[in-house]
């Protein structure tokens, strides 16, 4: 089971420092990682990431940097004095944004994967279209994901109805994050592109972000340990298999 917690990632989808520390107490062993979103960081800021530091859990800071290279790469600088283990940008950046983060990384000496997000999960086809995107999702995700690797990056965000692509088309030295995870019965809410654990396992994720099917739950260190134990479940059968994607 400590493999199945190993790829669970908590999303801290809550409103402050103190909702965010109970959650990870009441979590205590659950979980090795917490994500730190945009909403909750401008809040609370590096005070939290500390608190958390201090608690002995790895720390994903979501914040989806998109700027100008100069700007991104001394954002990215500024992160990895943090401590953090796990920082995203945005692939459509392009590859000079990029490339800026990871060498402002490198420079820093600092062992933080830079994950470029491809598309959220929370578009559509129809959203995506008008976008001005005149390509399929899986394909407009396909190249920025490309434009990403090529740049140096080791790690992508992507939906579970890409991921088994993306590990096909990079193989097992990228580290596929997938969000949107939604157990079986649960409430889609705002995610368009989602898939339940097992799915995204078997799919070759690495991780998977869950933050409102815990968090929303009456129990959630039950609904924590509902995950992980599905989790195990398709790392076993992805084993018997040889897929590959641990």
């Amino acid at each position: 089971m400590n493999e199945a917690r190993s790829r669970l990632i908590v999303a801290l989808d809550v409103p402050d420092r103190a909702a965010a520390l109970s959650t990870v107490d009441l979590l205590s062993g659950q979980a090795e990682y917490y994500k730190v979103g945009v909403e909750l960081f401008v809040r609370e800021g590096p005070r939290l990431i500390e608190d958390l530091g201090g608690r002995n859990v790895k720390v994903f800071l979501d914040l989806k940097l998109h700027d100008i290279p100069n700007q991104v790469a001394g954002a990215v600088r500024s992160a990895c004095r943090l401590g953090i283990q796990m920082l995203t940008v945005h692939a459509a950046g392009g590859p000079r944004m990029l490339e800026a983060a990871r060498q402002a990384v490198e420079a820093s000496g600092s062992p933080l994967m830079l994950l470029a997000v491809t598309a959220l999960t929370s578009l559509g086809p129809s959203e995506v279209e008008g976008l001005g995107v005149r390509e399929p999702v899986s394909a407009w995700v396909e190249r920025l994901a490309s434009t990403a690797c090529t740049a140096g990056l080791r790690g992508l965000v992507a939906s579970s109805l890409e991921v088994a692509n993306l590990r096909r088309r990079f193989g097992p030295q990228v580290r596929l994050i997938v969000p949107g995870i939604r157990p079986q019965g649960t409430n889609l809410q705002d995610q368009a592109r989602i898939a339940s654990p097992s799915d995204a396992i078997k799919a070759g994720a690495n991780h998977l972000v869950v933050g409102r099917p815990i968090l929303q739950d009456p129990d959630p260190r039950r609904a924590a340990e509902r995950i992980i134990a599905e989790i195990a479940a398709a790392l076993g059968e992805s084993e018997d298999t040889g897929a590959s994607g641990s």
